[in-house]
């Protein structure tokens, strides 16, 4: 084993210069630290030998850590399934679609989904089960033919005060996420008109009446469950509380 320092920094060195071009940007700067450190030192009246002697030391240490950086632990990955596992999986929905004995008493997506809902949310739901579909009103300016009118709230209702939700003011929150969840749809079309009434009375819609100016005017639509919302409500839900 050498014992000159320098000359195993130097040996080192050379190692760590062929490991590429981010090793080559180290040599540069390494350099430029050593002979700032040897004229520092012969300024200052320290001996060579010790001035060796540190130099290659840090030089043995820093191209080690060039050459063998330590170890990283590596970073968990999510198993996520191959071509032919979703295909395997695809084969086995279908096999039992023919399978005359196979009988599913719910869709595997409930279970997820309750995982999504709020206890808000719930009550929305079994509100919407049991009353059926819901009148909502957009809020618009008023313009010559409709062109140039702008939206100033949407999705106006009463489903959360009816449905007695503790958070009023997310209601619309809520609405989007079960929409998200394939649970409700917003329909254009209109339920009873005199259901909408009792809507553009309701403060927010008064507030959004007059923050839109001369003459606004409302649309009507309507909020439903669909047939996955319905089927989700009567298998997860007691709706006969």
């Amino acid at each position: 084993m050498s014992n000159d320092p320098l000359r195993e920094g130097a040996g080192l060195l050379r190692i760590a210069a062929s490991a590429g071009w981010s090793t080559a940007q180290w040599v540069v700067h390494t350099t430029v630290h050593t002979g700032s450190r040897v004229v520092r030192g012969l300024a200052s009246g320290e001996s060579p030998v010790k001035i060796a002697g540190e130099l290659g030391t840090e030089l043995r240490d820093a191209a080690r850590s060039v050459v063998d950086p330590p170890a990283t632990e590596p970073r968990p990955t999510e198993h996520q399934s191959s071509v032919a596992e979703l295909r395997a999986r695809g084969a086995e929905l279908l096999r039992r679609s023919a399978d005359v004995h196979f009988v599913e008493d719910m869709h595997p997506a409930y279970d997820r989904i309750l995982g999504e809902l709020t206890p808000d949310e719930a009550r929305i739901l079994r509100f919407l089960s049991k009353e059926g579909p819901q009148p909502t009103v957009d809020v618009r300016t008023s313009r010559p033919l409709g062109i140039g009118s702008v939206l100033i709230e949407a999705g106006l209702s009463m489903i959360g005060r009816q449905a007695g939700v503790r958070n009023l003011s997310r209601t619309n929150a809520y609405l989007n996420n079960l929409f998200r969840l394939g649970l409700v749809w917003f329909s254009r079309e209109e339920v009873e008109p005199s259901r909408y009434q009792v809507v553009e009375v309701q403060p927010e819609v008064q507030a959004a009446m007059a923050k839109a100016g001369r003459a606004p005017r409302t649309v009507r639509r309507s909020i439903h469950l669909t047939p996955f919302g319905e089927d989700f409500c009567h298998t997860c839900l007691p709706l006969d509380t």
